[in-house]
């Protein structure tokens, strides 16, 4: 059993997706500490770095560390979705991206992706502008828009919370989803012609759009559906983290060829593990995004659940000291990283609420990852 600062003791010849999970979003020494160990990977020969935010959204982070034109301000408010363009943590992680490639060739430039859909929990947008875009890009003459009608009802929260208020059910949204998927075959069929016309790059932009409307259609789909709240929310926990691991491998797609990729999400999205969420009344279990990544490339995914000892910017205090947080505090005593099979404990935390967003270790997550990057929340962090 040891600790270290060195995340490169946890990658293995055949590991080119890496996730560092984090047991909050709301504590932001996580951010730095992942920023610190990004910068570590970039030695090792990583050369992009996924995190838990709209991908279409994120198309604009990735042009600006790229070196393209814009402020970085509106970069961070319009590249980033839920709030995270506001944690100074990632405010820095964009100015390094795009510090490190000033001067360097293409091919050794990093990479900015999002792996999440452009939704929250509790609503979720239109496809509209997602479809119109593959349109565009196909030069295909279709009224997308008579269709979807008003944006607003996709993305009011009604539209989510009660199926009577959605539209994902309606005729207009099965045509659509006809539409969306007719044209994702197309783009594949027609990608030689496509990609010689246009670029490889603007192929994929398309293809980003496109698997983002089609999946909002789905989404909406189920919120429609007249079941139990129980099944009804965890058919959706269960689709929003299908398409966060349908991304995560369609970046390793994009990336394959330059290294590998550095993902960053709460731990509930990157565990091997059942994820488990307490919804109001409801008990939600599901499969992560983790979970069907890890299953379908085996030991290319190596995944780092984070966790947290105490933290004044949550109202969270020192475990109990039975617990695998406290453990992790007496051998670590500002952050470092350790295999999962070193954490001894017998009992799972409960000094928490659901405002802290705080989920702590339990003996199943533990047995489901590779090791664990523990904050103790004492001043020293990099």
């Amino acid at each position: 059993m040891y600790m270290t600062q060195d995340i490169r003791d946890f990658v293995s010849p055949a590991c080119d997706l890496l996730a560092v999970g984090e047991p909050t979003h709301l504590e932001p020494a996580f951010q730095r500490v992942r920023n610190e160990l990004f910068g570590q990977l970039v030695e090792h020969g990583f050369r992009s770095i996924a995190l838990e935010t709209d991908r279409v959204a994120a198309l604009v982070v990735n042009d600006f560390v790229q070196g393209g034109a814009g402020d970085l301000g509106d970069v961070m408010e319009e590249g980033f979705s839920h709030t995270f363009g506001r944690l100074d943590g990632n405010r820095e992680l964009v100015v390094w991206m795009r510090d490190y490639n000033q001067d360097r060739p293409a091919e050794e430039r990093l990479a900015f992706h999002g792996f999440d859909g452009p939704l929250e929990t509790m609503n979720a947008p239109g496809p509209r502008t997602y479809l119109e875009y593959g349109r565009d890009f196909l030069e295909l003459d279709l009224d997308i828009a008579s269709l979807a009608g008003d944006d607003e009802r996709w993305s009011r929260t009604e539209a989510v919370m009660d199926p009577a208020a959605s539209p994902g059910d309606t005729a207009d949204a099965e045509r659509l989803r006809s539409i969306a998927d007719d044209m994702l075959i197309s783009l594949h069929a027609r990608a030689p012609e496509l990609i010689a016309k246009t670029s490889r790059d603007a192929w994929f932009r398309a293809h980003i759009h496109l698997t983002a409307g089609l999946g909002m259609l789905r989404y909406h789909k189920l919120a429609a559906q007249h079941l139990d709240q129980t099944p009804r929310w965890t058919r959706m926990c269960a689709t929003r983290d299908a398409l966060m691991a349908q991304n995560l491998l369609d970046i390793r797609l994009i990336e394959a060829t330059r290294g590998p990729t550095l993902v960053h999400a709460q731990n509930l999205h990157l565990q091997r593990n059942m994820s488990h969420m307490r919804l109001g009344p409801m008990d939600l279990d599901w499969y992560s995004a983790g979970a069907i990544v890890a299953s379908l490339v085996g030991a290319r995914y190596t995944v780092v659940a984070g966790s947290l000892g105490r933290s004044a910017d949550i109202a969270l205090g020192e475990p109990a000291p039975t617990t695998y947080e406290a453990f992790l505090q007496r051998e670590i005593p500002s952050w470092g990283l350790m295999r999962a099979d070193s954490v001894s404990g017998t009992e799972t935390r409960a000094d928490t609420n659901p405002m802290q967003g705080y989920f702590p270790l339990d003996r199943a997550t533990l047995d489901g990852v590779d090791a664990v990057l523990h904050l103790s929340g004492r001043p020293a962090t990099p």
